[in-house]
């Protein structure tokens, strides 16, 4: 199964929108919640080569971005086959 990781803030709207397509689509993931934690923040944006906006959503290790990216992947049906090939 494809080990599913988003770094997130409690209250930010694109993280609960993210969160809720894998949640539609059965997905398990890990979740840091990193509100006000800095250090947890510089290792998402070190794992995201830079990038510091949540969410940051890494299938096996491997950052795909953001909320905007994962439901463009779910548009483009690319979504199921990515998961599915980690799996």
């Amino acid at each position: 199964m494809a080990k599913v990781e988003i770094y997130t803030w409690r209250f930010c709207p694109f993280c609960i929108r993210a969160k809720e397509l894998l949640k539609k689509k059965k997905v398990d993931y890990i979740e840091y919640a990193i509100d006000g934690d800095n250090e947890a923040r510089s290792v998402m944006s070190a794992r995201a080569n830079g990038r510091t906006t949540v969410p940051q959503i890494f299938i096996n290790n491997n950052g795909i971005g953001g909320c905007d990216e994962l439901y463009q992947l779910e548009q483009n049906e690319d979504l199921d086959q990515l998961l599915a090939s980690l799996r």
